[in-house]
């Protein structure tokens, strides 16, 4: 099936809202790959979502905030920083999303809830995540991890994008995730504003986020994007009914 338009408005309404969040201070780090090297890495079913024929791996951080189920968000335990390597995925529906490689933040309450019941590889980690003015500093390191990962960068952001384009659209209108949970590949949609997006700029980068997530890359990030942040709403997902979706799942 031909994937979905890339819009910067969901095309789908989450109802009912399974979890609600605010994501803040958002950093986006892209590189180009080739489709080949990382569709080994996504779950059955799914396929890299290419744009001129490159497909892209993420390196996004924020902070989350007022997460919680349903509208109801959690003091504490609903805000903390995340760091996630994502890739970009397709399924036969044709429905674009994410599938994330590794999400590392320092609530271990949050860790072992998203494993147990989405089946995200959520990380236990030391993450500290500062937006100060235009100056954005991540020192993060994985509890306990035999490699090492760990990232640590300065960037700086700069003027708003009134027209971010057709490269910028596509990496962050986003409107759902691919999972592997239960034996199962399913999709979670999601919605939210369309991002304000803003250029920014690394000053400096060291990392094995990407290398530990199974994906080499060579030099600087391609693109890399800054947005104030968005609330956003996460609804209940899954494969379409119908002999058809089962045995492509």
């Amino acid at each position: 099936m031909r994937p979905e338009p890339v819009t910067d408005l969901t095309p789908r309404t989450v109802r009912p809202t399974l979890l609600s969040q605010d994501w803040r201070d958002v950093l986006f780090l892209h590189w180009p790959v080739h489709p080949a090297v990382v569709a080994p890495l996504l779950p059955p079913g799914t396929f890299p979502d290419v744009r001129n024929a490159t497909t892209w791996v993420g390196l996004v951080a924020f902070s989350m905030e007022r997460l919680g189920p349903g509208r109801t968000p959690l003091p504490y335990f609903g805000t903390f920083p995340e760091v996630n390597v994502r890739l970009y995925s397709v399924d036969g529906h044709g429905r674009r999303g994410v599938v994330f490689r590794s999400l590392d933040c320092p609530r271990l309450s949050a860790v072992l809830v998203a494993r147990t019941a989405l089946g995200l590889p959520y990380r236990w980690s030391r993450t500290r995540w500062t937006a100060d003015g235009d100056a954005l500093h991540l020192a993060t390191r994985v509890r306990g991890a035999g490699d090492g990962a760990r990232c640590v960068l300065r960037a700086r952001v700069g003027p708003r994008l009134e027209r971010p384009g057709p490269l910028a659209e596509f990496l962050t209108a986003r409107w759902g995730l691919h999972t592997r949970t239960a034996g199962r590949t399913v999709y979670l949609p999601v919605e939210h504003p369309p991002w304000p997006l803003h250029q920014a700029q690394v000053e400096h980068l060291d990392e094995t986020l990407l290398r530990a997530a199974g994906v080499e890359v060579a030099g600087p990030p391609a693109s890399v994007l800054f947005s104030p942040g968005v609330p956003v709403r996460f609804g209940p997902g899954g494969a379409p009914p119908g002999p058809s979706a089962l045995s492509s799942w």
